[in-house]
């Protein structure tokens, strides 16, 4: 397909995303190079995780995805191209980047990438910008069709996949929990792992619910919300609950920004409960 779909957290305030789609344009000037993002916060590989989560399924099958949170550059991680079960290649550091992918895309085949074929000629003595050398490289080479899957290096155990730990949502006759997962950056919304099914099997539009937020046990927010179908059904600057992009549920403030609010942060540490209220 010849497409190439870079993730980052570098910015750009500095020249390395350009120098990837260098490397990229050098491979091939025919690819068609986009980008996922390059605002991950610096080293946050479980936010990397859940940005392909919301991107990769929206793409062409083929589509190559470069990530890359690398905290770990240089040393013996692996670096590795998987196969999802949707037909989508993502070349990244295995440490924790694919568990989402994982979970609900399904990931087919692993691949570690040979570095004495699939490296930027001349690099070998760099040890800091795998983006660069490696990832965009290889990336590079097989969107563009001179290397196929086979050709990355040797395929190893999907199951050997380095995966971020992930709570499961808990459902009771009453209440069902789970985790703030990432947020709507632009607009300090707060994307849960709730998923819309579970939570309307309990809860129903319109009617008002008893949210708890807590971050390592000490509670940061609590309030009676009602569960709308979008925005502007409540008054700017008042919260309500709503279905995501990704049909899970999340939490906003209309016209206003939930995460800022109320001094809240998102990842596995910060807990979420809903409870009908009768």
């Amino acid at each position: 397909m010849d497409l190439l779909v870079l993730q980052t957290d570098f910015g750009r305030s500095d020249g390395a995303v350009s120098a990837m789609y260098g490397v990229a344009n050098q491979v091939s000037q025919t690819l068609n190079i986009y980008d996922l993002t390059h605002g991950i916060p610096q080293f946050n590989i479980w936010e990397a995780s859940y940005r392909l989560l919301q991107t990769v399924n929206y793409w062409p099958k083929e589509t190559v995805f470069v990530s890359v949170v690398d905290p770990g550059v240089g040393s013996s991680r692996r670096s590795i191209v998987a196969k999802t079960s949707t037909g989508h290649y993502i070349v990244s550091p295995d440490n924790g980047t694919l568990t989402h992918l994982y979970l609900h895309l399904g990931i087919e085949e692993l691949r570690i990438i040979d570095e004495n074929v699939n490296r930027l000629p001349g690099s070998s003595e760099s040890y800091t910008f795998h983006g660069r050398d490696v990832y965009a490289y290889t990336g590079a080479r097989l969107a563009a069709g001179i290397i196929n899957y086979s050709e990355v290096g040797p395929s190893v155990d999907v199951e050997s996949l380095v995966k971020l730990k992930v709570d499961k949502p808990e459902l009771t006759d009453t209440e069902i929990s789970g985790t703030i997962d990432v947020s709507d950056i632009r607009y300090g919304n707060l994307w849960t792992n709730v998923p819309r099914l579970d939570f309307q099997n309990l809860i129903g539009y319109g009617q008002d619910v008893e949210v708890e937020i807590t971050h390592n046990e000490q509670v940061y927010y609590q309030a009676t919300l009602t569960f709308d179908h979008f925005f502007a059904e409540v008054k700017p600057g008042a919260a309500l609950i709503y279905v995501n992009s990704l049909d899970n549920i999340a939490l906003a403030i209309n016209q206003g920004n939930f995460l800022k609010a109320y001094g809240l942060g998102t990842g596995i540490n910060w807990k979420i409960s809903f409870k009908k209220v009768n």
